[in-house]
């Protein structure tokens, strides 16, 4: 099974705290924060590849492709997937303030047509722009059918059918797919038996963890040997124009640090209709 995994390059939302605005409100600036794979992804390259192994014997069985659109510095980004046991990387040029989800979709399945994959596998959204939009425009691009929110993921004929169990706010949804299809995943995904692939022994469960698996020093050894091919959106046809601008970013205000008690709900009910008036 050939599994294709768009990850991105985020400043690191454990810095949020310093993240600033430009003086004209016109962009959020990055100076001073550190990078790192978006937290999304990191879900779902584990799935990708608790889908494309052995887990009892640690050995591969299928293979991952991590796709990154943007800065050339996401190499640094590829190569971390790649020592976690990704296969190959390809990453698509381009500026972060010029793309929207519509470009980075368009990207996605130039790519996906070049390299026919049995499976798109990729985190629900992104920390910085959060607008869960590319997983859906993309699968709309490739004809494609798409399951967002999975949080269990079933195959036993090498990824020509899926049966997935989507989170929702109100419960489960199981759902019965054939491929090629585009999932995304929650973070629900990393439950030690939430990814089954009819290889690994049915009883074997993978250890509990908040993120993805870490890379380890030889993973990192052979991932400075791991093909990254580099393309263009020119080069792959794509429209580089956005469609989706931001007009003005401000901080949220800072807050008071005072604090009001009440003697009642019926107090707190009337304060928050006329004082704060959310109500």
């Amino acid at each position: 099974m050939k599994i294709l995994v768009p990850i991105k390059r985020v400043a690191d939302p454990d810095n949020a705290n310093k993240v600033k605005v430009s003086a004209d409100g016109t962009q959020v600036t990055t100076e001073g924060l550190e990078w790192k794979m978006n937290p999304f992804d990191e879900w779902a390259l584990e799935a990708a590849l608790r889908l494309t192994e052995d887990g009892a014997a640690k050995s591969r069985v299928g293979e991952v492709v991590l796709v990154s659109v943007g800065p050339k510095e996401a190499v640094a980004t590829v190569r971390e997937g790649l020592a976690k046991g990704a296969e190959r990387g390809v990453i698509v040029e381009g500026n972060d303030n010029d793309l929207d989800s519509n470009v980075i979709a368009a990207a996605l399945a130039a790519v996906a047509k070049k390299e026919s994959p049995d499976l798109i596998v990729m985190g629900k959204q992104t920390v910085d722009g959060d607008s869960n939009v590319a997983g859906t425009v993309l699968a709309d691009k490739l004809g494609w059918p798409i399951i967002n929110y999975a949080m269990r993921i079933e195959t036993s004929d090498d990824g020509k059918t899926f049966a997935i169990k989507r989170d929702l706010d109100v419960g489960v949804a199981s759902v019965k797919v054939t491929g090629p299809v585009v999932i995304t995943v929650s973070d629900s995904i990393l439950h030690p038996e939430s990814v089954k692939n009819g290889v690994t022994p049915a009883d074997f469960k993978y250890p509990e963890a908040e993120g993805g698996r870490y890379a380890s020093l030889k993973g990192i050894m052979q991932a400075k040997k791991k093909p990254i091919a580099e393309q263009t959106l020119s080069g792959l046809g794509v429209d580089a124009k956005r469609t989706v601008t931001y007009k003005k970013f401000e901080l949220p205000p800072a807050r008071s640090g005072q604090t009001t008690f009440v003697e009642s709900v019926e107090e707190l009910v009337e304060k928050l209709r006329t004082e704060a008036k959310v109500l």
